[in-house]
This record gives structure tokens, sequence and C-alpha cells, in this order.
């Protein structure tokens, strides 16, 4: 194999390894991880977030070069609207506004290079940074962008029980997606002595609640950190990928379709 076919990652390809790819004449895509500085317990990093996001993106990056699309890994955009953690150490909250404009210069700067499409990949889930998300790709042309996010019902109730119950922030849920994907990186003996705490984060949103501690997460924890594994957390990112998958080849044929009208039209 060559380096370029080795090598997802787009900021390590050099600019000639970019030019062939995009030259070589089929669909190319960048999928672009989203996440967010923000507290995840006292057991899992900052960028938990991040890292989720990522990790489903290289998953899902390899499965669409196997089926023939020039997919690349881009660098993450590792920011995001954290006003629910407000009060905790590490809690970087950006305006929503700020987010969607960065967002969509990004995604219109691939665009502009040539990329046939971009995926965003967020599994930050606080409602206010996943619509800044969503806001960002409203607009653009069809088919040329999507946000691949489990906050949709359609891929939320793919994931786990714990999930869908929605007591799941630095839960088992991310804590065994985090030992999948960064296993070094989980405080193993303090997630096994935490205690469960049956907190939904959405029911809470929807009663009005405005922060963790507002919601008893005195700790930025919810759901049970302690059963996590890290079998489970291999089978959510493959859950995850399936979901970036998906929502990158209907945007790619909807982007064909449209193509197609267009050129009926002009003929």
């Amino acid at each position: 194999m060559t380096a370029v076919q080795d090598a997802p990652r787009l900021a390590e390809l050099t600019t000639e390894e970019l030019a062939g790819i995009l030259s070589a004449g089929g669909p190319s895509v960048a999928l672009v991880p989203v996440g967010s500085v923000e507290p995840h317990g006292p057991h899992l990093p900052l960028g938990t977030d991040t890292l989720i996001s990522e990790a489903a993106a290289e998953r899902a990056c390899r499965r669409l070069r196997e089926r023939g699309v020039a997919a690349l890994l881009a660098p993450p955009v590792g920011y995001g609207v954290t006003d629910f953690a407000a009060g905790f150490a590490g809690a970087i909250s950006i305006p929503a506004p700020a987010l969607t404009a960065f967002l969509r210069a990004v995604a219109e700067a691939y665009l502009s290079a040539g990329l046939s499409h971009v995926g965003f990949i967020n599994n930050h889930l606080e409602p206010e940074h996943d619509r800044a998300v969503r806001a960002a790709v409203a607009g653009l042309p069809p088919g040329r962008a999507s946000v691949a996010c489990p906050l949709s019902r359609r891929w939320a109730r793919t994931l786990s029980d714990e999930f869908r119950s929605g007591a799941c922030h630095a839960g088992r849920y991310e804590t065994s997606l985090v030992l999948a994907a960064a296993p070094g990186l989980v405080r193993r003996d303090v997630a096994r002595a935490l205690p469960d705490l049956a907190v939904s984060l959405s029911e809470g949103i929807k009663a009005g609640g405005t922060s963790f501690r507002a919601l008893g997460m005195e700790a930025a924890y919810t759901g049970a950190p302690r059963e996590a594994s890290e079998d489970e957390g291999r089978a959510l990112l493959d859950q995850l990928a399936t979901m970036i998958v998906t929502e990158v080849e209907e945007g790619l044929a909807a982007g064909a379709a449209a193509a197609h009208d267009g050129e009926r039209g002009r003929g």
C-alpha cells in the first residue's frame, strides 16, 4: 500500500497526496469530529466527547474507504457549547453562534478545496450545542454536508439502555466508549468506586433544568460508571460508525441526485 492508502488522517497527508486523492475522480469525504472541553466526572478526561467522536469517525473512515469512498479523518473541533457544566473546572464553553460560524466556514473551505462531502461527527450532546452544529450545514447545497449525532431518535434507539435512559453523562455508556478508544485515560479505580446515579439529563432538560448541579450531578456524572467495559465500548463505537457511514452515504446519494437533476435541467 502507498502512504496515502495507509493514512486516513487528512492532517498527515502532504499537499501532493491530497491533490492525488481529489483528482482520482471518486467521491471524497472529510470526517470532522466535534466535541467539547467539559467535565466528565472524576474518572474521565475533559476531552471525552472529542475522543469518542474521533474514535467513531476513524472506524467509519475505514469502512467508507472499503466501499470505495476516499474518506479522510480531518482534525477535530474540540470546543463547544458547554453551559450545563458551568461551575466546574474545565467547562470551556463558547457561544453557539461562534461555533456555528466556525463550523460553517470549515465546511465551506473543505468543499471549496474539492471535497465532495463534509461530515460533522458530534458526541457532545448538550441540545444547544447540537443545534449549533446542525445550523452550520443548513442551507448548503443538497448532499454536500451531514451531521452524525446520537441525539437523533433514529440513532439513539440503536444504542445502550443507559444511553436511552438519559442517565449517561460519564456513566456506563461514555466510560465504556473511552475504555475502548483511550483506555489509559480512564481512572478505573475511581470509576469502580462511584455510586450509581439515576439522573436523566434528557428528562431534566425537558423539565427546565439548567445545569449539572441543578439536576443533582454534584460530581459531573450520572449513570453507572462502575459497570463500564471495553467490550461494550467497542460495540458502541461500531454502532456509532454505522451511524456516520449511513449519514455520509445518504448525503453522497442526495448530492449525486441533485447533480443529475441539474444536468437534466440544463439539457
